[in-house]
């Protein structure tokens, strides 16, 4: 049975939420704890990787040629641990984009929207992430897709998908879920999984490299709730 609600998957970090050197610090803390070397050069955490990528890529940079299942879930743990250290302080390295706030707050009073994320967070980290600035009580993240489930980023679609099916009794498609980020590799996500995309020029990609990434819709932010709600409803202008 079909069911009658959209499915918002929000990206994190530079369309919710601007953390600068965070990721970096937490990262360079955990590599060193179950590598025993100091972390030399990090992945790039502006362009939409998944914890998983980034911790193998982190890996290989540094001569451990072939990441065993074990040692990514070694360095993810010691990521939990290094950001619960970090947490309550969040709000030093950085805070909520404007309109952030109002869009969460007006999609989460409708009965026909399930609010929930796609990130390339590790689950712990994405709550805590949301927790921290008071937003963690707008989504569902029981039906979210997180950076530690797969390395490929739309490999998370379909498991948000298959999630929310789940709990909500009915199937999702491109027809009803939607997927709103900031980088060509959230644009990726979308065109591959399963989801149509509403782009933010809110991080480090203007408007034309999302364009030509193939996004549905381009927005410079989320300041404008009405706008913003008319593109992730599909009711806006194309």
């Amino acid at each position: 049975m079909q069911t009658d609600k959209t499915l918002v998957l929000w990206d994190i970090d530079h369309t919710l939420i601007s953390l600068r050197g965070f990721g970096r610090m937490i990262y360079g803390e955990a590599f060193l704890s179950v590598t025993g070397q100091p972390m030399r050069e990090a992945a790039d955490l502006t362009m939409g990787g998944t914890d998983r990528a980034m911790s193998a890529e982190m890996l290989r940079s540094h001569g451990i040629t072939d990441p065993t299942g074990a040692l990514l879930e070694s360095l993810g743990g010691a990521l939990a641990e290094a950001f619960v250290r970090y947490e309550a302080g969040l709000g030093e390295y950085g805070g909520i984009l404007a309109g952030a706030v109002d869009v969460l707050t007006a999609l989460a009073g409708r009965d026909d929207v399930i609010q929930s994320v796609l990130t390339g967070n590790m689950e712990p980290i994405a709550i805590g992430k949301l927790r921290a600035f008071g937003l963690d009580r707008f989504v569902d993240f029981s039906v979210g897709a997180y950076g530690m489930d797969h390395e490929d980023r739309p490999e998370l679609v379909r498991l948000a998908q298959e999630r929310a099916a789940v709990k909500y009794g009915g199937p999702f498609t491109p027809a009803d879920t939607v997927l709103i980020g900031d980088t060509p590799n959230d644009v990726r996500a979308g065109r591959l999984g399963g989801a149509r995309v509403v782009a933010v020029a809110t991080g480090s990609c203007d408007a034309e490299t999302l364009r030509a990434a193939g996004a549905d819709l381009i927005l410079p932010d989320l300041a404008d709730t009405e706008q913003v709600i008319a593109a992730i409803l599909g009711t806006a202008a194309r």
